[in-house]
């Protein structure tokens, strides 16, 4: 039976043109550090590819750092921002809808002197403007907000809120590592840093970007050797880089048509689903989500269950991020959304591609509401009589 990949938020499928182009640079495995011409030919295929990445998100080549992946990233520049900038003060804003990366920094702040404002969404998963400025104090040194989340795939109205940070002198970050199909211009959306991620855009795992305004201090947290830009030390994963690049261009070279075809069939997905299925209901914004995003809760199931049925047709779906916990629960953005508990066990984040199909699309229409009728009536209460 074909597999059928629906968990596209947490990994995508190595486009063909990204391997080829990793492919053509296999055999340049010298360190860009090393100081003769072998060397030298490495920095400048690293160099090359520093300069692409530049060019997508309109920035100067020397304000990317490359890591290896969204986690570190968020890492540098969540830790590294509030280090270096803690003599001016204490205090971050962030949501409680972000990624684990940001949260569990976040709680290791709050360890180590500073104070975290965890803002409130709507049920529709939107940030408040308002509830920004009012957060903001003489302390605050850093905001960091998510700019479409990795569960329910809403998109935060970031160049508003970068505008606020730059009135007020605070740096702003934004997790844009599933945001490759969206308006990725670092001028327009008024960003100080912004974390990316290869492995969400179809590029190969371990590799991903901060983009980091210039005069933005940052405390590395990596030491060693001082490349990239002495912000993270290290041998640059040269073919991964490569690689991501690519990826990066492809995917913004080509965001107008691949997001006009995944919202068709995330449309025709979510109406046919809320339509077949009795108590569902969809977790987020209706149109200010990912073109490829859809997020359900069917009531009186239970996520593991729903998961492991369509697992066994060979269809790969999953209840929130994989990089929370392998226990599957009710995640943290799911209660921020105040989803009833009734229905919130019963989530399934299902998060299309550039390679999903209408005719797999048609045969999740055709399954789930099948498993879900057969997982309620096994969970039904047998009235015993005599």
């Amino acid at each position: 039976m074909k597999q059928i990949y629906m968990d596209n938020a947490a990994a995508t499928q190595l486009d063909s043109n990204v391997k080829n182009e990793i492919q053509l640079f296999e055999e340049i495995y010298f360190n860009p550090s090393s100081f003769h011409d072998l060397g030298s030919s490495a920095k400048k295929v690293l160099e090359n590819s520093r300069q692409r990445t530049a060019q997508i998100i309109n920035c100067d080549s020397s304000e990317i750092i490359f890591t290896s992946g969204g986690t570190e990233s968020i890492n540098l520049a969540i830790k590294g921002a509030a280090f270096a900038n803690k003599q001016k003060g204490n205090h971050i804003i962030t949501t409680k809808i972000e990624h684990p990366s940001v949260l569990e920094t976040c709680k290791y702040l709050e360890k180590n002197g500073f104070k975290i404002t965890y803002l409130d969404v709507d049920k529709e998963g939107l940030l408040n403007i308002e509830d920004i400025k009012k957060a903001i104090a003489k302390e605050t040194i850093l905001i960091s907000i998510i700019y479409a989340n990795n569960e329910i795939g809403v998109i935060q109205n970031i160049e508003e809120i970068g505008k606020i940070a730059k009135e007020k002198n605070i740096i702003f970050h934004t997790d844009a590592c599933q945001a490759s199909l969206l308006n990725l211009d670092v001028n327009k959306l008024n960003v100080s840093l912004m974390t990316l991620n290869s492995s969400k855009m179809h590029g190969p795992k371990g590799c991903g970007l901060l983009y980091i305004k210039k005069g933005t201090r940052l405390e590395p947290l990596i030491h060693g050797g001082g490349q990239e830009f002495n912000l993270r030390s290290g041998t640059e994963n040269l073919q991964a880089i490569v690689g991501f690049a690519k990826a990066l261009e492809i995917a913004q070279e080509n965001k107008e048509k691949i997001s006009f075809d995944l919202i068709k069939l995330r449309d025709k997905l979510i109406a046919s689903l809320l339509k077949k299925i009795p108590d569902s209901r969809l977790n987020g914004h209706k149109t200010k989500r990912l073109p490829n995003n859809v997020n359900i809760s069917i009531k009186n199931t239970e996520s593991e269950s729903l998961i492991l049925h369509l697992n066994d047709l060979n269809i790969f779906v999953s209840s929130g991020s994989a990089c929370s916990s392998n226990k599957i629960g009710i995640s943290h953005v799911i209660k921020a959304l105040k989803v009833p508990e009734e229905y919130a066990r019963g989530t399934l984040r299902i998060t299309l591609s550039k390679y999903t199909t209408e005719q797999e699309i048609d045969y999740l229409i055709d399954v789930l509401p099948k498993i879900v009728e057969k997982i309620r009536e096994k969970n039904t209460p047998k009235i015993i009589t005599r």
